[in-house]
């Protein structure tokens, strides 16, 4: 879908439908040419409400307000309603709150979202028609915006968009389909594409750098982990940042077995993974003046003769011995040696983890949030702001005194789970901070993704599926730091 941006009215623009938004039931709009048909079929302008009138070549759908989010959701739910049409172009005037950049860039991508479809494994694939949209230089307000500015916001909007549906892709690959070796496979040629150093490291390699934890983890699948280690250097990089991310690419639980409902979805364990590489993609396109380390732990978690136990006692990279009393709590394992890996290989200024590490964080947030936790306040309200201002949706998980002490081993340094079946996704980021030398401790955040990662449902302009989570608020929070001036959104 191709995105142009067209210096005339709306009136005066040809295409074979407008897509109207009406906002906040303003009906009296000049936009709203049609309000007897509208009433007619009882259209009320609800949020996320869409009425299609083929005769007379519009679409109208409601939106509560002209937050930047709002607007994202309309233009997805437009671009639903004219799926399966034979529209082959679509215009929409420009609906801008504060900035003209922000609401401009969320139209753009709600529509990419609009659009996204996983087809991979249907016989019969459904091909949209809808090739163009053309944005007029007219606002619903009558505010003024430049061109440029304009230009680079759609062209910003299409990389980031771009990037969240290509880490949607890899999430939604069946297991079969997406081993590490093909998720290694995948990242070198994103490097390759992208100008990226590039380092995969092989279950002998990994041997090598002490990384038992992650390899117990390995050992019983018949696919061969990887450490998946992506790096972009730009010129006078402003800061660098190691964004290691969980690459479950399945998880059966392990010994410690899943229920046979919770085992659907687990392609869905490599979220954090597939994030990292959309990031770095986006970021390089971007051009972010950020050195950006994308580091992935790639592995199954299977069962088998050699299948680590509970019971087991593991020495991590940098030395820490954990005792296993579950084995479905392999992701820390896994995150644990590769965050060693990141702070021995890379002199940080950042280091953050993005994981599906625990069903108790959609307890806590529901399915639609981000916990976000670390020791640094400031770092963590940053993180969150850069999510709101991305559509993403985060909340901060709060560590305590008494927390740590659930993760006492009678046996080795720290377990690998809680004494306590409560707040498990506070204890299982503490169980990581455990791995973050002190130095770095203030300059660590862990994102768990367990809820919009894959959620078996629509929801706003969310598809069916993988949610691409993390992609947008990591990206927003780079440029927010490193890119734009303090005023801009």
């Amino acid at each position: 879908m191709k995105f142009e941006l067209i210096e005339k009215k709306v009136a005066d623009i040809d295409a074979d439908i407008e897509i109207v938004l009406v906002v906040d039931k303003n009906f009296e709009h000049k936009w709203v040419k049609d309000r007897d048909d509208l009433e007619t079929i009882n259209f009320k302008g609800e949020s996320e409400e869409v009425a299609l009138l083929p005769h007379q070549k519009r679409v109208y759908v409601g939106a509560k307000s002209l937050d930047h989010d709002e607007i994202r959701i309309a233009a997805a739910k437009a671009i639903k309603a004219l799926q399966n049409k034979k529209y082959k172009s679509a215009k929409v005037g420009v609906y801008i709150q504060n900035c003209p950049v922000t609401n401009i860039k969320a139209f753009v991508e709600g529509a990419l979202f609009g659009a996204y479809r996983f087809d991979k494994y249907k016989s019969k694939k459904q091909e949209s028609e809808l090739q163009t949209i053309y944005i007029a230089k007219e606002d619903y307000s009558d505010k003024e915006f430049t061109t440029q500015n304009a230009i680079k916001s759609i062209n910003e909007a299409i990389i980031v968009a771009e990037a969240t549906n290509f880490v949607k892709d890899l999430v939604n690959t069946a297991p079969d389909d997406m081993t590490p070796k093909d998720l290694a496979d995948i990242a070198e040629q994103i490097a390759k594409d992208e100008g990226l150093e590039y380092t995969i490291l092989d279950e002998k390699e990994l041997a090598k750098e002490g990384m038992n934890a992650f390899l117990a983890v390995a050992r019983a699948s018949a696919h061969p982990p990887r450490l998946i280690h992506l790096a972009y250097k730009p010129k006078n990089a402003k800061a660098k940042i190691a964004i290691v991310g969980k690459g479950l690419t399945y998880d059966s639980g392990g010994l410690s077995l899943k229920p046979s409902e919770y085992m659907v979805t687990m392609k869905s364990d490599k979220s954090g993974a597939c994030a990292v590489l959309g990031i770095i993609q986006a970021a390089k396109r971007l051009q972010i003046p950020v050195e950006i380390h994308a580091i992935a732990g790639a592995t199954e978690n299977m069962i088998g003769g050699d299948a680590y136990k509970p019971d087991d006692v593991l020495v991590a990279k940098n030395g820490k011995t954990i005792e296993v009393r579950n084995t479905d709590a392999e992701g820390r394992l896994v995150l644990a040696d590769c965050l060693c890996y990141a702070q021995e290989k890379i002199d940080i200024d950042y280091i953050f983890d993005i994981a599906t590490l625990t069903g108790a964080c959609v307890v806590a947030l529901g399915e639609y949030t981000t916990g976000v936790m670390g020791f640094n306040e400031e770092l963590k309200t940053t993180i969150i702001e850069a999510a709101q201002a991305s559509g993403e949706l985060a909340a901060q998980l709060p560590f305590n005194r008494y927390l740590p002490k659930l993760l006492e081993s009678k046996v080795a340094d720290i377990c690998n789970i809680s004494s306590s079946r409560y707040g498990g996704a506070i204890t299982a980021a503490l169980f990581l901070s455990e791995f973050i030398e002190e130095k770095n401790r203030q300059k660590w955040i862990h994102l768990d993704i367990a809820g919009p990662a894959y959620v078996e449902k629509e929801w706003g302009y969310h598809s069916y599926g993988a949610g691409g989570a993390g992609v947008r608020m990591v990206v927003k929070w780079l440029q927010k730091q490193f890119v734009f001036n303090k005023k801009h959104p």
